[in-house]
């Protein structure tokens, strides 16, 4: 019994080791449609902190981009910042999976255009809200909640998964046509830059902010909060 329970054990082992070996890797068929990896695994490369030359050492690359916020600076980490790509995009489909803490919050953005002019992401990028809805304040506020395009459109429905699992969402531009997807549900289906786009601007926070959402290409940003949060199997399509 003891020599079945070893085996067992070792078995589950190496069933864990090999599914870790498949995240963060593009399969076949993904590489000959034109995905390419944001992110290998093991490091931070191919990304910096918002208005820097490197990431802030509170991004941890284990398996997962990871913010450890156990030490903060104002409403953020310590040592950590928004995380921004190096290189730019336009026409895309954005894929990748994310975590949050219990009472987290935090988001993914895109369209970022780093210029010193703007001192935060948010000044230019739109946002897919990340948050534990149950947990944190946000939560209570129409348009801030998991899934939700931040304080401009709620999600159409909420497929998130409790505090602690994966997500996988789906961010894709394609010239104005915005959809963004979490677990495979369509939740957010818009137009940016038309009539419709300028009245849900001007109804927003972001009223006053002359730049955002007015760059058709730039980064992809994820957010630094102040909370513990996960991200993986980041890869993208130029459209």
């Amino acid at each position: 019994m003891k020599r079945i329970a070893c085996l067992t054990v070792a078995l589950a082992l190496l069933t864990m080791n090999l599914c870790a070996q498949m995240e963060n890797q593009l399969t076949a068929q993904e590489k000959s449609e034109g995905w390419k990896l944001l992110f290998d695994g093991s490091t931070t490369k191919g990304w910096r902190t918002y208005g820097k030359k490197t990431a802030g050492s509170a991004w941890k690359s284990d398996g997962a981009l990871h913010l450890d916020a156990s030490k903060k600076s104002g409403y953020q980490s310590s040592g950590g910042g928004d995380l921004v790509t190096d290189q730019e995009f336009t026409n895309f489909e954005l894929k990748l999976e994310w975590k949050i803490s219990k009472g987290g919050n935090s988001g993914i953005l895109f369209l970022v255009k780093e210029d010193p002019k703007y001192k935060e992401t948010w000044n230019t990028g739109p946002e897919m809200q990340v948050l534990d809805n149950d947990g944190h304040e946000d939560g209570k506020i129409k348009k801030h909640r998991a899934g939700d395009l931040y304080d401009l459109i709620s999600s159409s429905s909420e497929p998130v998964k409790p505090v602690g699992e994966w997500n996988e969402v789906t961010i894709r531009l394609n010239h104005g046509k915005l959809d963004l997807y979490m677990n495979g549900v369509n939740i957010v289906s818009t137009t940016m830059w038309d009539a419709d786009w300028d009245k849900l601007v001007a109804g927003s926070k972001f009223k006053d902010m002359p730049g955002f959402a007015r760059y058709k290409t730039g980064r992809i940003a994820l957010q630094d909060h102040g909370f513990d949060v996960w991200f993986r199997n980041i890869r993208i399509k130029e459209l």
